[in-house]
């Protein structure tokens, strides 16, 4: 369904809820290649698909053993506790070793300045600065109708998102100033209503 339409597909690759090798034979690797071979056997065309993990190892392994499908893979990163001790250098190595795009919470991208206003983080600088794409992590998630946004979402950002026109500050930073190619969403009318407003592909 989603080739007849020319949808394009993000797949992740789920963190194994067993200790794995999985009876003492099945090993991340051979998770990490079924999850490739199940899209080669559909036919599917590797350019349309992005896959994605938490794993550097996962994203490693396929761009030494499936480069095609690696061309769009994701690192998603959780560490959030490191968005300040990120530099220069971490994200270079990613770029070094392969890797094109970086998908961080959205709070990550972000900063407040001295009057409160969005600007972009060191992190979002950073990334950029080293030539990877960015795609965060998950507008939407949260519902802010109650003006407030008490949120792991919105970490350090409460301040500057607490109503649902918020939302649209948020977005215009991250795709104007930050540079993001796309964005996570849970409810895509506001970011189909963005980019339409914008005139964005």
């Amino acid at each position: 369904l989603f080739q007849s339409l020319g949808v394009k597909m993000m797949p992740e690759l789920k963190r194994p809820e067993v200790n794995m090798p999985f009876e003492g034979t099945y090993s991340q690797t051979d998770y990490a290649q079924q999850f490739i071979n199940d899209y080669r056997q559909a036919g599917v065309n590797p350019g349309d698909v992005w896959v994605q993990s938490f794993s550097k190892t996962d994203l490693l392994y396929w761009i030494n053993n499936a480069p095609q499908f690696a061309q769009h893979a994701v690192y998603l990163d959780a560490e959030f506790r490191q968005k300040n001790n990120r530099d220069l250098s971490f994200f270079s190595g990613l770029k070094d070793a392969g890797i094109n795009i970086i998908a961080p919470p959205m709070f990550m991208l972000v900063s407040l300045d001295a009057n409160g206003d969005l600007i972009p983080s060191d992190y979002a600088r950073f990334a950029r600065q080293s030539g990877l794409d960015i795609i965060p992590w998950t507008l939407e998630r949260t519902d802010t109708s109650d003006g407030t946004a008490n949120d792991w979402y919105y970490t350090d950002i409460q301040s500057a998102v607490n109503k649902d026109g918020d939302k649209y500050e948020l977005l215009h930073v991250l795709a104007q100033d930050v540079g993001i190619v796309g964005i996570f969403s849970d409810w895509p009318a506001t970011t189909t209503y963005y980019a339409n407003c914008m005139g964005l592909p």
